[in-house]
């Protein structure tokens, strides 16, 4: 025999449709309307409760106030929109039982903004919702919620930078995205900081046209220019670009270089046949392993004498910045020397960028690229213990982009899966 319940309140009601969707229970348009008459009526009769416990509580102080008929508000839920009737007094308003005037339930907020960093253009993200709120949201709405994202996004790139780094890694990655004479591609500068006690930060980064040494000295500037002046730098890990290596002594002069160990064994592995591939990288292995700065001399000296005859331009490639490779020495341990000698780490964060672009392809444009080059990074310094000053987006960001990783492909669907069962999407992102 079926059963029934009486909802009488929201987190009730949440409750209620958890259960029923971790049964399996389809939520068709019939239950979503009933679903959300429910919710209008619970929501109504809050606010006319409030307006009644206002009116005691003013004829308990002597204070005069009366009723003044009600006006129309549209709430935005996962249920769809409720219309709601918000009564009101002379001086107050019930609207304030559904948080102050707010037009949408934050979780869809939420969910708004995670299209955006999911990589969405505003057009499609009114679409991507429509299984989840059951119509389409206004472009409006949209680009109301999207505002905040790119306050966020701008205030990161102006904010103070401490002064507190004793490593700072640099480097440019190349990444796609659509213009309106088709896809092109441009470098993303990044400046990342590793902090005395082994954490690492990314600082900031930039979209730029070229790794230029221009592009290089206008970003290295704004970084001085906000506090990063480098009085406790140790050394500058680089990708070994020619235009950042141009620009490194006009902004940070006298700073120790250490060239990425990475890149050149790639740029040495370039100048040789694959078949001996792996001899020579073991041989730049006896260079970057070695347990002083002197043995690690002697093995280049020996890769020269192995390599010189046949690869002799890969010889050249190692000898032209050898000590610049070899920088890292000046630190003791084998640990720390492999914690600075590349910029891996500024790769490692790419690699999440591309995971969470991969159904795209390219990105959207350059303001979905801002965003979600922002949320993925600003999610890695919270990884870090780093903390943020951003908790607008934070709290999004967790659930985006945490162990619960959602992407476009999943979004749009109607239903998602879990360990447990079927949940709808939005109750992911909202209504804790």
């Amino acid at each position: 025999m079926p059963q029934s319940a009486t909802i009488k309140s929201i987190s009730r009601a949440f409750r209620v449709m958890k259960s029923m969707q971790g049964q399996g229970i389809e939520w068709g348009e019939g239950y979503r309307r009933a679903a959300g008459a429910a919710l209008k009526d619970v929501l109504e009769g809050r606010m006319a409760a409030g307006i009644d416990g206002h009116l005691a509580a003013m004829a308990a102080r002597d204070e005069a106030d009366r009723r003044n008929g009600s006006y129309r508000r549209w709430l935005m839920t996962e249920l769809g929109e409720i219309e709601l009737a918000v009564p009101r007094t002379r001086r107050w308003s019930a609207l304030e039982v559904v948080r102050a005037y707010a037009r949408r339930a934050a979780h869809i907020d939420r969910m708004i903004l995670a299209c955006f960093v999911l990589g969405l253009s505003t057009r499609k993200v009114a679409i991507a919702l429509v299984p989840i709120l059951g119509r389409r949201i206004s472009a409006g709405t949209v680009s109301q919620v999207a505002k905040r994202l790119d306050a966020a996004v701008a205030a990161f790139h102006r904010r103070p930078l401490k002064d507190i780094y004793p490593v700072l890694m640099l480097d440019g990655v190349v990444l796609a995205r659509k213009t309106g004479a088709g896809a092109i591609r441009r470098p993303v500068l990044v400046a990342l900081g590793l902090r005395a006690d082994g954490r690492k930060e990314i600082i900031d980064y930039r979209l730029a046209v070229a790794e230029s040494a221009a592009q290089w000295e206008l970003f290295l500037t704004d970084l001085y220019r906000r506090g990063l002046e480098g009085a406790r730098l140790e050394m500058i890990c680089t990708d070994g670009g020619a235009g950042l290596l141009a620009a490194l002594p006009m902004v940070y002069p006298g700073i120790p270089v250490q060239r990425c160990w990475a890149h050149k064994i790639r740029n040495v592995l370039d100048k040789v046949k694959k078949a001996d591939h792996a001899d020579v990288k073991a041989g730049l292995h006896d260079v970057m392993n070695a347990a002083t700065v002197i043995k690690a001399r002697a093995a280049a000296r020996r890769f020269a004498e192995r390599w010189c005859e046949t690869d002799p331009k890969a010889v050249d490639c190692l000898r032209n910045d050898l000590d610049e490779l070899l920088t890292c020495f000046q630190y003791k341990t084998h640990e720390k020397r492999k914690t600075v000698r590349t910029t891996n780490a500024i790769e490692r964060r790419f690699r999440e960028v591309r995971r969470r672009t991969r159904p795209m392809g390219v990105f959207q444009d350059r303001t979905s690229m801002d965003r979600i080059l922002f949320a993925v990074f600003i999610h890695e310094n919270s990884n870090q213990g780093v903390p943020t000053l951003f908790s607008l987006t934070q709290t999004f960001f967790d659930v985006t982009l945490g162990a619960r990783r959602l992407d476009v492909e999943r979004l749009r669907a109607p239903r998602l899966k879990n360990r447990k069962g079927s949940i709808a999407p939005g109750l992911i992102l909202g209504w804790r």
